[in-house]
């Protein structure tokens, strides 16, 4: 099937609908990550971001000790967040790359302080190592950035018993990739893409997944704002054809900094109204209030 760009009206919606009516109705399956339900008919639930690299440009998730990163999360999780996502390398082409070793003497004292306060705590990782050091510390969440990942990521996640954010990555990992392959329809080749990852995931004994998109990964031929954002928009509406697999679907929000310029921090409940629309069901933002205020008010409606 062709790829068919999104154009945001109500004939576009109604058409986009038609032709997936099937896909509409299905329900994900619900788990718990410590005390809290996810899935199934739990309605939506909330990743704020801290991020440790000062490549981050979102400025106000960026936290360059442990100290100023805990009393982030301590304030995002006061606002509604139920998952604290911690990343210590930048996903952006320019940033510094941070190998194993950093990434873990950065992220243990910050999930450890997360942990503490009865947060749970999801690392961004590639790199089992890290990820082993960091499920150990308390962790209950990989957000997994590798495009290949090993049986071996896989078997941590499970012997700690913890979930899995499988992102959808066009290379080796997040920090190594090309261009964006979009001649098709991409949410079909998502879907593949998954249904393989899953597999994997599921025979090795992992039983709390998400799976992401990725829109928030830097590829080459998306930095033109217009398509990038045209991109962006349509998988979002198109998110609830991934709920097939049988799994919640995670949206890390767009930003669209070329459009919304020094309004930049509206731009993520902007896009959480598509993500929305879609059945997203776990929003990782840097704006947890803004992002809860405004799908809470949806709900009502």
């Amino acid at each position: 099937m062709a790829y068919s760009w999104c154009m945001l009206t109500l004939e576009y919606l109604a058409e986009l609908l038609a032709r997936h009516r099937e896909s509409a109705p299905v329900t994900t399956r619900a788990f718990s990550i410590g005390d809290r339900p996810f899935g199934g008919a739990h309605g939506p639930r909330f990743m704020g971001v801290v991020n440790l690299s000062a490549d981050s440009w979102y400025r106000e998730s960026v936290c360059l000790n442990a100290e100023a990163a805990i009393a982030r999360g301590a304030v995002l999780g006061a606002q509604g967040a139920d998952i604290i996502d911690v990343g210590a390398e930048s996903t952006l082409a320019h940033a510094s790359r941070v190998d194993a070793d950093r990434q873990t003497g950065q992220l243990l004292p910050v999930v450890r302080g997360l942990h503490e306060r009865g947060l749970l705590v999801s690392v961004e990782t590639y790199e089992p190592s890290v990820t082993a050091a960091c499920l150990e510390a308390g962790a209950n969440v990989l957000n997994l950035t590798a495009g290949q990942p090993s049986d071996d990521i896989f078997r941590i996640v499970a012997e700690h018993q913890a979930a899995v954010i499988l992102c959808y990555v066009q290379g080796r990992n997040v920090r190594e990739v090309d261009d964006f392959d979009f001649a098709a329809d991409p949410v079909a080749a998502m879907r593949d893409y998954f249904a393989r990852q899953l597999e994997s995931a599921v025979r090795l004994g992992v039983s709390r997944i998400f799976i992401d998109p990725g829109m928030g990964f830097y590829y080459r031929n998306l930095q033109d704002s217009s398509v990038r954002v045209r991109h962006q928009m349509t998988v979002l509406l198109n998110t609830f054809r991934l709920r097939t697999l049988g799994w919640p679907v995670c949206h890390a929000l767009p930003h669209a900094f070329e459009f919304f310029q020094e309004e930049v921090r509206c731009a993520e409940p902007f896009f959480a109204v598509l993500a929305a629309l879609g059945k997203t069901e776990l929003f990782r933002t840097h704006e947890v209030s803004r992002v809860k205020a405004v799908l809470e008010t949806l709900r009502a409606f």
